[in-house]
């Protein structure tokens, strides 16, 4: 009896191991920027996370970019990226396949999802 109760915590115990770790915002997150005007750009994300500070960096059609001031609490979090001297202000939350993701520059917004890159 003993045998199968430890047997079935030590299971438990790998499958919340594992829940956690697939819902992490570290790795690559891919999506799709669509403009006002119906032009669509390709984002890659690569987060890191250390703690509350989030660091990495955005991929879009001028390069990479370093994601800069970003902070994560609980499941939401902000970041700046700077293009051609813009700066581009994050917002977001993340869930276990997905991010949520407002995109603020000078007066215009943008949303668009992510998915987690493979």
């Amino acid at each position: 009896m003993k045998k199968l109760f430890s047997l079935s915590l030590m299971l438990l115990c790998c499958i919340f191991v594992c829940f956690a770790a697939s819902a992490s915002l570290n790795g690559q997150w891919h999506g799709t920027l669509k403009t006002d005007d119906g032009v669509e750009y390709p984002l890659t994300y690569d987060f890191k996370v250390d703690g509350n500070k989030l660091t990495g960096t955005a991929k879009g059609p001028t390069g990479d970019l370093p994601i800069v001031n970003g902070e994560l609490h609980g499941s939401e979090f902000t970041f700046t990226v700077t293009l051609q001297k813009m700066q581009l202000l994050h917002t977001g939350k993340f869930y276990p396949d997905s991010v949520s993701l407002d995109i603020e520059c000078q007066d215009k917004q943008a949303h668009t999802v992510l998915m987690r890159g493979k």
